[in-house]
């Protein structure tokens, strides 16, 4: 196993946001995390990442257990995070940003970049531009690239789709599929349900901070009723 997430807990205070987890990801697996809003999905990626420390539980990595690494520790080791809201740096311009993607490399990277804005040729457009001018694809785009450069073994999206337009979001999981049968693992924390079960070769359920339900799409097809009741939230 790629990823192996055993007994997760994730404390805010009184708020047990993430209950006793667990959560495994294959090499070249797509894995993704389905619930509410508030069902503990983005702790849960935070947790894995490390910029969130569990109050409990395991994480290994590649056979290792990482549960007391940094978070940029756990990047240099190809766990990559591109986070809910893209968080680029607006300031700096878009090939700036895509530098600050590979800060834990000490080889050149010119070439990979290169390829960066072969994959997005909006981005090569603009490279000199600050991101700030970056509409909302753009800016997914971007952090992708960013995180890419980072040489993931394993890359996480938290709500990748957010905001964007119905055309942008059928672009935005043919990539995820490209870089996915390029080799990528990926852990999609997704509300475009549809969207990430297509992409998907395993899906985990969330309500209220544990799993309620876990298997392949189609497993969970047949779990309509319990999949609609979890991701709405209702009883």
């Amino acid at each position: 196993m790629l990823l192996e997430v055993s007994g997760l807990d994730v404390r805010y205070g009184r708020n047990h946001a993430v209950k006793s987890m667990d959560l495994t990801i294959g090499e070249g697996e797509v894995v993704t995390v389905l619930g509410a809003n508030g069902a503990g999905k983005s702790s849960l990626l935070k947790a894995i990442q490390g910029t969130v420390k569990p109050s409990g539980g395991r994480v290994r990595l590649g056979g290792r257990d990482v549960t007391g690494w940094s978070a940029p520790r756990r990047v240099r080791d190809g766990l990559v995070l591109v986070p809910e809201g893209r968080q680029i740096f607006v300031s700096l311009t878009v090939h700036e940003n895509l530098q600050m993607g590979a800060y834990s490399r000490r080889e050149p990277v010119e070439a990979e970049i290169s390829d960066i804005y072969e994959r997005f040729p909006n981005l090569a457009q603009r490279r000199d531009m600050p991101a700030s001018v970056l509409s909302g694809g753009e800016q997914q785009m971007l952090a992708i690239g960013r995180a890419l450069l980072a040489k993931p073994k394993l890359m996480m999206l938290d709500e990748p789709s957010l905001g964007l337009s119905p055309i942008l979001v059928q672009q935005l999981f043919q990539l995820i599929d490209q870089l996915n049968r390029d080799g990528l693992a990926i852990l999609l924390v997704e509300q475009n349900t549809f969207m990430a079960l297509q992409s998907a070769h395993r899906a985990y359920v969330l309500e209220l901070g544990e799993t309620v339900l876990q298997g392949t799409p189609e497993q969970l097809a047949e779990e309509e009723k319990k999949l609609e009741a979890a991701y709405l939230g209702a009883s």
